[in-house]
């Protein structure tokens, strides 16, 4: 027991630090981007070769054996779409949503009037494109037939709010240059959601077929690097095909991807946000990856979904193509609603198995407490009471070896110079005063991964971000801007040392000192949700140790 309970510390230690890269990685100084012009994009997708009867699109502008083509002046460059929870800017050309703030999730609490930007092309090439390809038909140019996110679109207006409505349509017009085609792309919002639903109706004004599908991708620009290599909440590109897949954009480069995806979706995602496009559960689509081309010679990265069966428009009909585009937070019980496996982009990490119950526990109590300071205290409480037994067994082998600590040491002096007599003597001491050697390392052991799913619940969990608790605590996803926290549990982690058995090794006794003011740095940096957990954990483990340690030497004394 003495040489492994250090081990245990240190390995808390160790994972700690790496905790803390990986809060780093998201709250410490990163480094700027230089702002960049808005440009126009790329052009959509090759035809993918593994589908059948996949669609041709339409030339690529890089290409020089590709014809001219010719783009018409827009009337106006954007426009401005505002909802409950939604503020917009969509580029007339191609419809593309290139700006996107969040109403209800500021950067800062001090400030409710700046919120967080999600999609911004001109910082970092984030936007959301969409667009239909015309299937080549002999005789017919499909290209001029089929309006892409280069193709100029005209709007009713050029300011459009929800006001009190509970929908909001936005409607954008296009027209083929022969008049045979008649395309009207619409934006449909919803109040109190952040799920659009975007329409493509086709009406075939000529004498020949309409035969084409629809494309959608989310373009982002390179993401700014990191200064470690540790744990880290992820950035990048995540998709789902029946189970949850992830890449960091810069994979694709060289690598491009595609793969028949039944269903499913496609994302970016960051750390408490992310957007998604959505297709229908039956519906077949070509999942692409790729690193294109971006301004000023970087590199941007694209992740879309083309269609692999195509829309057949008779002459004087009209057809419809549809999907869903998610621009908001990571919110778990609403992602949960609008697709299988769309929770997912939270991510807990190896310990998900342990984070999903503990966030789903904390939101019950939430519920009815109506603070997340007060349910994280709830939650530890119910956490002490679920390991009880097993902390009281482990308490009352750490309250024996303190009552034998006299003993131990004589020990010590006596086999000195003999380690295997001293070894078995201790080992027949173990036995005839019942002591468990390693019973002492078991609330450590247990602690380890519920501490670590409660770390990355709080780091990951949007619910939780910028909630506060009381008085100098307003957001618990965010260190104490006081270290009061940690300096509390730091002395709680001195309180239990008292009371644990001393090391019989003074080097032992020299690290188990250090380590609360070790603790106390670690935790001045971390999340100060996370602090309180172990503030808590902390108080009623020494009300319960002192209390088995009282018991345990009264009756060693009574013995004597």
């Amino acid at each position: 027991m003495e040489n492994l309970r250090p081990i245990l510390w240190l390995s808390l230690v160790f994972i700690l630090f790496l905790m803390w890269q990986a809060w780093n990685a998201d709250y410490g100084p990163r480094p700027t981007v230089d702002p960049t012009p808005e440009v126009e994009l790329d052009a959509p997708p090759e035809r993918p070769e593994d589908v059948p009867e996949a669609p041709v699109f339409e030339p690529d502008p890089t290409d020089p054996t590709a014809p001219p083509q010719i783009v018409p002046e827009p009337v106006q460059d954007w426009i401005s779409v505002r909802t409950d929870l939604l503020d917009l800017r969509i580029d007339t050309r191609g419809g593309t949503i290139t700006q996107a703030d969040l109403l209800a999730f500021p950067v800062d609490p001090r400030d409710p009037d700046t919120p967080v930007r999600l999609f911004d092309q001109r910082l970092r090439g984030y936007v959301a494109q969409s667009g239909l390809t015309h299937d080549r038909i002999a005789g017919v140019d499909g290209a001029a037939r089929a309006p892409s996110h280069h193709a100029v679109f005209r709007a009713e207006s050029d300011r459009f709010d929800m006001g009190g409505a509970d929908t909001l349509r936005v409607p954008m017009t296009w027209t083929s240059e022969d008049g045979t085609v008649r395309v009207t792309k619409t934006y449909v919002f919803q109040r109190g959601t952040h799920l659009v639903e975007v329409e493509h109706r086709i009406e075939n004004l000529g004498d020949t077929p309409w035969v084409g599908r629809q494309y959608r991708q989310l373009r982002h620009g390179p993401t700014p690097p990191r200064a470690d290599f540790f744990l880290y909440t992820f950035t990048g590109a995540a998709w789902f095909d029946g189970r949850y897949n992830k890449e960091r954009f810069e994979s694709f480069e060289g690598s491009p991807m595609e793969q028949r995806l039944d269903g499913g979706w496609i994302s970016v995602i960051e750390h408490y946000f992310m957007s998604a496009w959505i297709p229908d559960e039956d519906e077949i689509n070509v999942m692409y990856a790729r690193a294109v081309p971006g301004v000023a010679g970087r590199t941007d990265y694209l992740i879309g979904l083309h269609s692999a069966e195509s829309l057949n428009v008779a002459p004087g009909e009209s057809g419809v193509l549809s999907t869903r585009l998610w621009i908001g937070p990571k919110t778990q019980a609403e992602l949960r609603e609008i697709a299988q496996g769309l929770e997912l982009t939270v991510d807990y990490g190896i310990f998900t198995f342990l984070a999903k119950p503990l966030f789903w526990l904390l939101r019950v109590i939430n519920d009815f407490v109506g603070n997340w300071g007060w349910s994280i205290i709830i939650l530890t409480i119910l956490i002490k009471l679920a390991f009880f037994h097993l902390s009281a067994t482990s308490y009352r082998s750490m309250a024996k070896m303190r009552a034998v600590a006299p003993k131990l040491q004589a020990m010590k002096e006596r086999y000195k110079d003999d380690k295997q007599r001293m070894n078995q003597a201790l080992m027949e001491l173990y036995k005839k005063e019942k002591i468990n050697p390693l019973g002492g390392c078991l609330p450590i052991l247990v602690q380890i991964p519920v501490f670590i799913a409660l770390f990355w619940v709080l780091l990951e969990s949007v619910e939780l971000r910028q909630a506060p608790w009381i008085l100098w605590i307003q957001d618990l996803s965010t260190r104490d801007p006081f270290f009061i926290l940690p300096v509390l549990m730091g002395l709680t982690m001195f309180i239990q040392y008292k009371l644990n058995p001393p090391p019989m090794d003074p080097i032992q006794q020299k690290i188990f000192m250090a380590l609360p003011v070790v603790f106390t740095v670690f935790f001045a940096f971390f999340p100060a949700g996370l602090v309180l957990y172990w503030f808590t954990n902390n108080l009623f483990s020494i009300g319960q140790q002192y209390v088995i340690t009282r018991r345990i030497e009264a009756e060693a004394a009574k013995k004597n």
